[in-house]
């Protein structure tokens, strides 16, 4: 015990020593602020205080605070990759932290509920995955101080309301560069609602490649779904079906891209000699496709990872250094897309 002992004094004197290096003030100073004594300015204590917060640091004679020990996620529905992708990345990073999951949907329970459960609970915050958030909801959120944070939200929260996403834009056209660069110059796309602010962000970047490119955008070939597999299939025929069928389809996410791959199949296309495709998430099922997709792959670890340590940071009462957080998206190449075959491919 006395060993112990000595060694958490000895952590201990190092987190002051760091934090009064770091706050430029002295050690004594840091000790002053420590035991409440009354001869430190105003400023220097509440530098002192915000590091000693952040640090962790409970003073030895006070009982450490008791801290929630679960989190809430809630998502629109758990039947698509890119949920179930999104809902590891919480799990893993709450289980890292010793924090448990509920998670739950929208479909039988309005965001309204889930907060009201998230109080009940007495859970440190939210996670809300691809919902519209109600103004209503938004105000209570507001003005109840309560920790949520959005990942992907279908249309722009209140500044207040912490955002988590990607870069949906870059990815796009890093997607479609790839698919000019190998020669397509009629590239169709499998776009997401236009409500969607990911779906929008996507088209967007598609339309820019192409613009840049000096290629017309063609809305012939371009088709808006919900991030759907039957609903893509429906759109993708469609494409495939029209007068000059493109050489290449962009699908927003993977769910879509399958749709394409069973259009591709249905209409007699060969994948990727007749029809290059491009997905948008790379979720487990990306690489399982038949065959297996390029794509714009989203970092869903990281993402739960993020939303996970901003929310417990607003359950601390610190609000993040931004109300929108961006993490990069990366190309993945396999063996969905190759140069065009170019022939007659009239019916």
């Amino acid at each position: 015990m006395a060993a112990q002992g000595k060694a958490h004094l000895e952590t201990q004197y190092g987190l002051l020593t760091g934090i009064a290096a770091e706050a430029g003030v002295s050690l004594s100073t840091v000790s002053k602020v420590v035991h409440r004594r009354r001869d430190v300015g105003a400023a220097t204590r509440a530098r002192v205080e915000e590091l000693l917060a952040r640090s962790g640091y409970v003073r030895p004679w006070e009982p450490e605070p008791a801290r929630p020990r679960q989190i809430i996620a809630v998502f629109r529905d758990m039947s698509g990759p890119y949920t179930l992708e999104v809902a590891r990345g919480i799990v893993d990073a709450a289980g890292e932290l010793g924090i448990n999951v509920v998670t739950g949907t929208t479909s039988r329970r309005p965001i309204s509920r889930w907060l009201e459960e998230c109080v009940a609970l007495g859970a440190a915050g939210l996670i809300i995955v691809i919902s519209m958030l109600a103004e209503e909801d938004q105000r209570r959120i507001v003005e109840q101080r309560l920790p949520v944070v959005l990942i992907d939200p279908l249309s722009a929260p209140s500044l207040d309301i912490p955002s988590i996403g990607v870069t949906n834009w870059n990815g796009a056209r890093d997607a479609m560069q790839h698919l000019l660069g190998l020669g397509h110059t009629r590239i169709g796309m499998v776009a997401g609602r236009s409500h969607s602010l990911a779906g929008a962000a996507r088209l967007h970047g598609y339309r820019a490649a192409l613009e840049e490119a000096g290629i017309g955008y063609d809305p012939s070939i371009v088709r808006s779904t919900d991030f759907d597999y039957d609903e893509a299939l429906t759109a993708s025929l469609q494409i495939l079906r029209s007068a000059e069928p493109p050489t290449a389809v962009f699908a927003a996410s993977d769910a879509q891209a399958l749709g394409v791959l069973e259009a591709a199949r249905q209409e007699g296309f060969g994948v990727p000699d007749d029809l290059a495709v491009m997905s948008f998430d790379d979720t487990l099922v990306a690489a399982m496709a038949c065959p297996p997709l390029s794509a714009v792959r989203q970092p869903f670890e990281e993402l739960g990872h993020e939303a996970t340590r901003v929310l417990m940071q607003l359950a601390e009462g610190r609000p993040p250094v931004s109300p929108r957080i961006e993490l990069a998206t990366e190309l993945v190449l396999r063996t969905s897309t190759s140069v065009p075959r170019h022939a007659d491919r009239s019916r």
